[in-house]
């Protein structure tokens, strides 16, 4: 097991410093065009290295480095790894566009320019845009009804964000534009299922993102769940405390029964199965509810929609996915999860899948957008007929 690991991380490292050498080569090629005698290699690789590695000794010198300098380093190597998997769809097209005109007996000192500042323009624009659906967040509303009583609700309506990522990408800039949003809706209930911070909880305290926070308002109550980010990150009792500060109940394989009209089941994350802990099964929590009134539960992976299903919930709530966050990966997580984002119905279950509210990583998004789920949920008797 540990030599596959250990396989499996060199691996990693190979793909990671092979696919950054051939970003690299393409760009000294274009600056050697472009500069000429006062370009000098030597100085661009140590440059282009220390950028292309940047995430990596933001990680290496996390109790080393000062904050302000693991900052910027984090930033900029966030922004890179979105310019590495732009600069691994694009050259492969530019390198056969050039042995095209290379057989067409067109000079390479006439086309390299052209191609280079056309790829130069490309990833631009495509940043601009990407970092556009990443700041520019969306609301995006589902209603459906459950025939289930309530008590005397004929509705109720859920403001849910995702994959917040708060920390040293996302801060109290983007978190404000959740609250506007979310406070907007005049929601009864606000969930969040998940990934709240991004790994590390000392960003959060350091810029008082929880005086931000504290400004979201449901006359219901606010809920969360860990996601594997919290995991990662290792300060789990430290969240919770922090929520805990600001209103903010963190449900661990817990139930609640929320005004005894219905059930709100939050529970750990995917990655506690791999703790001592463990996490309890959904069936489990289930015990000893009236399966006769509404259940929501939040997941934040979205696995195992049937045993959600069969187990009674009627609502299930999941991020993770980020739908891809930079297409065409969500190609990938489509084929990863029965439902990587959006609705399904399955059997009673209705199952919603965000992209999520943040990013990890680059602020960056292709394909998908920076959302809030607006859930608007009708109740009615067993009797009547859903629409």
């Amino acid at each position: 097991m540990r030599i596959r690991m250990v396989l499996s991380i060199t691996l990693v490292f190979a793909i990671i410093f092979g696919l950054n050498g051939y970003i690299g080569w393409h760009g000294q090629v274009f600056l050697t065009n472009q500069l000429g005698s006062w370009f000098h290699p030597g100085i661009y690789w140590v440059v282009f290295w220390i950028v292309a590695l940047s995430y990596l000794l933001a990680w290496a010198g996390s109790k080393v480095l000062p904050a302000g300098m693991k900052m910027v380093l984090k930033v900029v190597g966030s922004y890179w790894f979105a310019l590495m998997q732009f600069g691994f769809l694009l050259l492969p097209l530019t390198d056969l566009a050039a042995g095209v005109l290379h057989l067409a007996s067109v000079p390479a000192a006439t086309f390299t320019p052209i191609l280079g500042w056309i790829d130069v323009v490309i990833i631009v624009l495509v940043m601009i845009r990407g970092s556009y659906n990443a700041r520019s967040p969306i609301v995006r509303k589902y209603e459906i009804t459950i025939p289930k009583q309530a008590g005397d609700w004929e509705q109720l309506r859920i403001a849910v964000a995702s994959d917040i990522h708060l920390g040293s990408i996302v801060g109290n800039r983007h978190l404000r534009k959740l609250v506007k949003h979310v406070n907007g809706l005049k929601p009864d209930l606000i969930l969040l299922p998940g990934d709240v911070i991004d790994d590390d909880i000392r960003p959060f305290i350091r810029y008082d993102m929880g005086t931000t926070m504290r400004e979201l308002q449901a006359p219901l109550g606010i809920y969360a769940v860990l996601g594997n980010h919290e995991y990662i990150g290792g300060h789990i009792p430290a969240f919770i405390e922090q929520m805990d500060k600001i209103g903010i109940r963190v449900l661990m394989d817990e139930t609640v029964h929320i005004q005894d009209r219905l059930y709100l089941v939050g529970r750990k994350d995917k990655a506690a199965e791999r703790t001592a802990e463990g996490r309890r099964a959904l069936a489990s929590l289930l015990e000893g509810t009236n399966l006769g009134q509404p259940i929501i539960v939040m997941d934040h992976q979205p696995y195992h929609l049937d045993k959600a299903e069969a187990a009674g919930a009627d609502v299930m709530l999941s991020g993770h996915t980020h739908r891809g966050q930079i297409s065409p990966n969500h190609l990938i997580t489509r084929r990863l999860f029965e439902l990587d984002w959006g609705y399904l119905k399955k059997g009673n279950l209705h199952a919603i899948v965000s992209s999520g509210f943040g990013t990890w990583g680059p602020p960056v998004r292709l394909g998908s957008r920076s959302e809030i789920i607006e859930l608007i949920i009708h109740f009615k008797s067993n009797e009547r007929k859903e629409e």
